[in-house]
């Protein structure tokens, strides 16, 4: 078990990580996300080790992680963590890269373990290149590869995915947290991309200048849409009055709904008059306006601007 008890943590005075607390069970994918700036890559450079903690401690496996004043090489073995720079060495090939750290008591053994990891990232082709002639994409795969050659036992994930090609992205996620799971290794992976979160990572981390504001089930966090800032880390939001979309509330809230929940009927009490249609491959996001607000739904097709039109939500 990995736990983060009450850390703080401040650069020159000016508060970035404060009173944090969290657990995480082994083999579980933990996603971390928040707006820009408001503490995700610190916090995992805090669990790493980097950084010496204000206040609090954390702890694996009943032992204390500690920052560089304590640690002449900061970090643990069993602990990787994958900056957003990579940090490949640009003069040594692609697999000498990933090998780097392997033992070469058994070289077959080490051969093996590259070739594994060279697969698993599809850059199979591209063993005996040098990264500086890869494109960002190839080398963040590389990199990726490099953290798991030694197995850990905690993996720290900053933006993995941030310059990797659509096409590949997709299927690289699925082989790589399906491999984490396989291992029972814990990942944390701090992201921007809701696809990194929804459909691989078990529960949730939500943070706001510095604050951990939620942490759960990731299904939870989506869709009981605590606040709007919450819900917009996720997609567009938008927030109606109660009254327009419930035919009876005993209290007026206004109600934080995602587009795909919306739909057009024949008559509602939510009017709307159309701004834009975004085409999407399998449909289009629709821009609105009602009462000087812009709402947004999904829509098959394409819808006239300036027209009117009656949303609900859909049941």
């Amino acid at each position: 078990m990995l736990i983060v008890n009450n850390i703080s943590f401040s650069y020159n005075d000016t508060p970035v990580i404060q009173n944090i607390s969290f657990t995480i069970q082994k083999g579980q994918n933990i996603a971390i996300i928040g707006e820009s700036g408001c503490g995700k890559s610190t916090l995992l450079k805090l669990i790493y080790g980097l950084y010496d903690l204000d206040k609090g401690e954390i702890v694996y496996d009943n032992k204390q992680i500690l920052g560089p004043k304590f640690n002449l090489v900061p970090g643990e073995d069993y602990i990787k963590y994958l900056a957003q720079d990579f940090d490949l060495m640009p003069y040594i090939n692609v697999e000498e890269n990933i090998g780097k750290f392997l033992s070469n008591m058994n070289k077959d053994k080490k051969a093996a373990r590259v070739r594994e990891l060279l697969e698993m990232v599809e850059m199979t082709e591209f063993a005996k290149i040098k990264p500086k002639y890869l494109s960002g994409g190839q080398q963040q795969r590389v990199a990726l590869a490099r953290v798991l050659a030694l197995e850990p036992e905690v993996l720290l994930l900053d933006e993995p995915f941030s310059q990797i090609d659509t096409f590949r992205k997709s299927a690289l996620r699925r082989n790589l947290f399906q491999y984490l799971k396989a291992k029972q290794i814990i990942c944390i992976i701090a992201t921007h991309d809701s696809k990194d979160i929804l459909a691989f990572s078990d529960e949730t981390i939500v943070i706001q200048n510095g604050n951990l504001i939620v942490k759960d089930q990731t299904q939870k966090v989506y869709e009981l849409q605590k606040s709007k800032y919450i819900a917009s880390l996720f997609d567009e939001v938008n927030e109606i009055p109660s009254h327009l979309l419930q035919s009876s509330t005993d209290k007026e809230t206004i109600l934080l709904v995602y587009p795909y929940q919306l739909q057009v009927v024949e008559k509602s009490d939510l009017k709307v008059r159309i701004q834009n249609s975004f085409y999407k491959g399998n449909g289009y996001l629709i821009e609105a306006v009602f009462e000087k607000q812009r709402l947004y739904f999904e829509s098959l097709t394409a819808l006239e601007k300036e027209i009117f039109i009656f949303l609900a939500l859909k049941k």
